[in-house]
């Protein structure tokens, strides 16, 4: 550890929001900003740079594989794949680059009590960070230098096209994707935050990399956040970390503020761990209670995915930007002002789950993966016990609200129907799975039950709201409520979980926060 453990900032995760909040906070010279990160330095470390290895990363070294709670309508073997290196998932995902639809931001501000948080602020930042590749007189509303590369995935996978075509025929046009409108019905090759090399724009490589020789920023990787600290006036004075989990923790003192951006799932663990969470179960853990926030751990929510995947009558591509290229939204009921399907098309075998199970698998193979774009099942992040070390219990609740197993069966209905089209004729063989016998409501409930994964996209779980709302931990300033000095911004913060890819949401966050507090120190 560098000498230095006194800060005027310090930002517990170098994540998509986290890399974010600190490198914006250090563009004034006058203040000394810390981040801290668990995980690795993740340059030099090609399985992360190169976007199209991404798929390796899952239940590596580079992945905290928090495996989920047994469920009671879900897939009990699924797990939560975090990153563990400098960008956190950011440097681990699919590179998806979206900007929300307008009517998600919104509702944060109407619906949540979110003061200030909608579509006209987020754009702005969302135009902000970005260098998009469609910057230019015909999408003034895109940015043209930022520090995230925005990207548009070359047409060059030729069964991604005839599933586009397919799309077509089955009443589901191509259209433009991040041109500011909300795409209701619609599919095309997506965005991508990847730079021309193939380099991931993460968060880590768009806002660290470049300012790593600021004298006032201090990157400290290999140390994890083991508790928050409080002086007597619930003020946040820093955090305790350890370079090892059964090392001697050090104290890195903060004369501001500390953000906590540890992500949806260890931002609530690393708060109940400091004493701020619900009063019962802190108190059945041992753990001291310093604030009764009942929210810190609820609404926990996400992007359920099915998989329905067919062997291919011709060769799948051997290159890739990311291998997942393609997304198709369609609603499942009329009259919604957001679509409440949404499709990945990977041009892979996506066997993780139906393996085991039986089903049959291919070398050779195309699949959709349906994911309920607002499921309305809530589930908690509790503490496994009052012991740092201890990974917490996540129990997403998959499938409790019967409106997101609808919402599945019908994208599989949707999925068979799309790929059934003349379009796809020279591209499809047998349906591996669920499989031709599998046709009704309820064999197909009883196959995603057993198969389901998700999009990883957990978020929610230190919700902000309105001052008064109880089971918001947040303010709309991203603020903890009963203590000072303490924010979070990630995805925890989210009131509900956007239609979309939310990782580009996520680094908006971070913008935003860094927004705050800038505001705060000079009002």
């Amino acid at each position: 550890m560098a000498d230095k453990t006194d800060f005027d900032y310090i930002v517990v995760g170098g994540g998509s929001a986290g890399a974010a909040v600190a490198a914006r906070l250090s563009e004034d010279p006058d203040v000394e900003v810390a981040l801290v990160e668990a995980g690795p330095d993740d340059r030099g470390l090609e399985e992360i740079l190169q976007l199209d290895r991404w798929m390796e990363l899952l239940e590596s070294g580079y992945d905290w594989d928090y495996q989920i709670e047994p469920q009671e309508n879900g897939n009990s073997f699924m797990r939560h794949a975090r990153a563990k290196v400098m960008g956190g998932c950011s440097s681990h995902n699919s590179c998806i680059a979206f900007w929300a639809p307008r009517e998600d931001i919104d509702e944060w501000e109407t619906k949540f009590g979110a003061e200030g948080w909608n579509a006209k602020m987020a754009w702005e930042l969302y135009r902000k960070l970005e260098t998009n590749e469609d910057a230019g007189p015909d999408a003034p509303h895109h940015g043209d230098s930022g520090p995230v590369h925005l990207m548009n995935i070359p047409a060059n996978d030729p069964c991604g096209v005839a599933l586009l075509d397919a799309c077509e025929q089955s009443g589901i046009p191509r259209v433009k994707f991040n041109t500011g409108e909300t795409v209701i019905n619609g599919a095309n090759f997506f965005q991508i935050n990847r730079r021309a090399d193939g380099t991931r724009s993460s968060s880590s490589v768009s806002y660290i990399h470049p300012i790593m020789e600021r004298k006032n920023f201090t990157l400290l990787t290999g140390y994890l956040a083991k508790e928050l600290t409080f002086d007597d006036a619930n003020r946040c004075t820093g955090v305790d970390v350890v370079d090892n989990p059964f090392g001697r923790a050090r104290h890195l003192g903060v004369r501001r503020e500390v953000i906590l951006s540890a992500g949806a799932i260890d931002s609530p663990k690393l708060l109940m761990l400091s004493g701020i969470g619900p009063k019962e179960h802190l108190e059945e853990r041992g753990v001291s209670v310093r604030v009764d926030s009942p929210g810190v751990g609820e609404n926990l929510q996400d992007h359920p995915e099915g998989v329905i995947q067919w062997e291919a009558r011709k060769p799948m591509p051997e290159t890739s930007t990311q291998w997942w290229e393609i997304g198709v939204f369609t609603p499942t009921e009329d009259g919604l002002d957001r679509p409440d399907l949404m499709f990945h098309y990977g041009s892979v075998p996506f066997d993780m789950h139906t393996l085991r199970h039986g089903y049959p698998t291919t070398e050779n193979g195309f699949c959709l993966t349906p994911n309920v774009t607002h499921a309305r099942s809530r589930g908690t992040v509790r503490l496994r016990s009052r012991d740092f070390r201890d990974k917490p219990m996540v129990d997403p609740r998959y499938f409790t609200d019967p409106h997101d197993m609808r919402v599945m069966v019908a994208g599989i209905k949707k999925a068979r129907e799309i790929v059934a089209q003349p379009a796809m004729a020279e591209w499809a063989g047998e349906e591996l799975y669920p499989g031709k016998d599998v046709q009704t409501d309820e064999q197909i409930t009883e196959y995603i039950k057993k198969t389901h994964n998700t999009v990883y996209h957990p978020a929610g779980t230190v919700r902000m709201g309105a001052a008064d709302d109880p089971m918001a931990p947040l303010d709309p300033q991203l603020r903890v409520k009963g203590v000072t000095g303490l924010r979070v911004a990630d995805a925890s913060a989210m009131p509900e979980l956007v239609t979309v890819n939310p990782n580009i949401t996520t680094m908006m966050i971070g913008e935003r926060c860094a927004e705050l507090v800038k505001a705060a120190r000079t009002a």
